[in-house]
């Protein structure tokens, strides 16, 4: 391990879900492993589909979490600065990388391997029977919720998925629901009755009762039924699908909320309390300085 010794605390470590169960002992064997690693801003930790091996813990600096999603955009997942941890899932599983990480400002990095992880495990089995769960699949898991966006256009997803004969059944329903289908109704019936009526006199084709437009008119309304039928299973898919894109909201919402309450925590057990030792050492410092004047 380098000479520079991180300043990683007990609670720092104990943070993250796959290490809250340690003692402190066991947490002081693992913070021997860290390694303090210096980057740059815009230098890269790693990107989607490197190695997983190992994981960061930021001493002081940011890092952006950040993905492409389907449109090729970059999102980012999560903006992590002093006391945030990242890359976690890699010292369990060895899997690639699901997304980017990349320095926005100096950053002091502690790195624990992946190779020193599991050499630490091999010679503290107990801890290792505690240590066992879900945690990395659950958070991979998120990882792949959180790559879609979530806030999306309804009617572009819709319009993306209709077919032919979805879109064709649509436009006969407006169509037929507008005040344009019934001005045109009234205007083919009226011309019909003139034809029949009075135009062609004895010779018309379909006399009164217009037996004709009644088969006519039939054979549109039963047309126009499944038509119509079509097109409320258009909508009920449509609200099936802003209900989906509800839910994804409103569980990325409370993913967000969750990490401000761990982050308000974590600040609250280290640093009001280093904040505080500061004040006091900064005010004792003025009251000597104040007395020496005097």
């Amino acid at each position: 391990m380098p000479n520079d010794a991180p300043v990683m605390t007990l609670e720092a470590v104990r943070s993250v879900p796959l290490f809250a169960s340690l003692d402190d002992a066991a947490t002081r064997a693992l913070l021997d492993l860290l390694e303090i690693r210096r980057a740059a801003p815009g230098s890269v930790v790693f990107r989607a589909g490197d190695d997983g091996d190992a994981m960061y813990f930021i001493e002081g600096g940011r890092v952006r979490i950040h993905v492409h999603d389907a449109d090729g955009d970059d999102v980012t997942l999560a903006e992590l600065g002093d006391g945030d941890f990242f890359g976690e899932m890699a010292i369990i599983n060895g899997k690639p990388r699901s997304a980017d990480a990349t320095v926005t400002q100096q950053a002091t990095l502690a790195v624990l391997s992946r190779e020193h992880f599991l050499d630490f495990v091999r010679h503290n089995p107990d801890v290792a029977i505690k240590m066992l769960g879900a945690v990395a699949e659950r958070l991979r898991r998120t990882d792949d919720l959180l790559r879609q966006r979530v806030t999306r256009n309804v009617n572009e997803e819709m319009a993306e998925r209709a077919t032919p004969a979805d879109r064709m059944a649509a436009a006969a329903a407006e169509f037929g629901g507008s005040w344009k289908f019934i001005g045109a109704t009234l205007v083919f019936i009226t011309l019909w009755v003139l034809l029949n009526s009075w135009l062609l006199s004895e010779r018309g084709f379909d006399p009164f009762p217009y037996a004709f437009l009644d088969v006519i008119n039939g054979v549109v309304a039963a047309l126009l039924t499944p038509v119509i039928l079509i097109s409320q299973n258009r909508q009920a898919d449509k609200d099936r699908l802003r209900s989906d894109l509800d839910y994804k909201v409103n569980l990325k919402n409370e993913l967000a909320l969750t990490e401000v309450l761990r982050r308000l925590d974590l600040l609250e057990s280290e640093r009001l309390p280093l904040l505080l030792r500061e004040q006091t050492a900064r005010l004792a410092g003025q009251r000597e300085g104040d007395g020496k004047n005097d």
